[in-house]
């Protein structure tokens, strides 16, 4: 019995061992593999999304303004600038179109 097991402990490992490489390999190449965005993606991106960005821009820069003082007092008017500002900003503007 206690033989069996063993034979059957060392299949498992030797085929999990060569399957494992394998299994990585897809992945890694799921990856490194770019679309380009179709039409209706693009139109999507610049009737409705990059709309909706610009408004975050604008009010993430009034949020900006407004907790100012409140940033400077806990030291952190980079961060704030860059989550309120930034990162909308970048996403409005920056990124190609149709890429989300």
């Amino acid at each position: 019995m206690i033989k069996i097991a063993k034979k059957n402990l060392i299949i498992v490992l030797v085929l999990a061992l060569v399957v494992v490489p394998f299994g990585s390999a897809a992945l890694a190449t799921e990856y490194f593999e770019a679309e380009d965005p179709s039409g209706g993606a693009m139109l999507f991106d610049f009737a409705v999304v990059r709309p909706v960005g610009l408004i975050a821009t604008a009010l993430g820069s009034v949020a900006f303004v407004l907790s100012l003082p409140f940033s400077a007092m806990g030291d952190n008017v980079d961060t704030a600038s860059e989550k309120l500002v930034k990162e909308p900003a970048a996403f409005t503007f920056t990124r190609p179109l149709g890429v989300f």
